[in-house]
């Protein structure tokens, strides 16, 4: 019986962490031919964020003085299409295996030096218009990269 309960508790938290990966914070997508999609169907380009949501202090600040606003969001609704690619070291934070395998895989071909954070502007076939690690200035930054990568080709 307490062998029952355990396995159902188990099963539960796996359940619930999986869907808290696939359904993220705010629009966060965890699939990049998802988020191509919706690329193609909105006209957006995606905003591909690489981190280490539990270790790297530069991809906090990020988080905190960026993609945690208010305004951020109301920009990226109209904006972007967003894809996160998280590198958990900790044990209570680790992905399920399939996720960490498709953020590695993502890793391979768009941050292969390993840099966190990494953000990387695609366009909706995958081809990079711009890419960056961590920059000061929060979302007016953010914007004028965005801007600029966009009108750079």
């Amino acid at each position: 019986m307490l062998r029952t309960i355990a396995s159902f508790t188990l099963a539960l938290t796996l359940i619930l962490c999986l869907s808290a990966y696939t359904q993220q914070e705010d629009s966060w997508l965890t699939n990049l031919k998802t988020a191509s999609e919706q690329s193609q169907q909105t006209n957006r380009p995606i905003l591909l964020n690489f981190s280490g949501s539990d270790w790297c202090a530069n991809c906090l600040r990020l988080k905190k003085e960026v993609f945690s606003s208010e305004a951020f969001t109301k920009y990226a609704d109209t904006s972007l299409v967003l894809v996160h690619a998280d590198f958990p070291r900790m044990k209570k934070n680790r992905l399920p295996q399939e996720q960490q395998a498709y953020n590695d895989s993502l890793a391979s071909v768009y941050n292969p030096n390993g840099i966190f954070p990494y953000v990387v502007l695609l366009n909706s076939e995958g081809v990079v218009l711009g890419e960056s690690s961590y920059f000061p200035g929060g979302l007016e930054a953010l914007q004028t990269k965005v801007v600029a990568w966009t009108t750079a080709k």
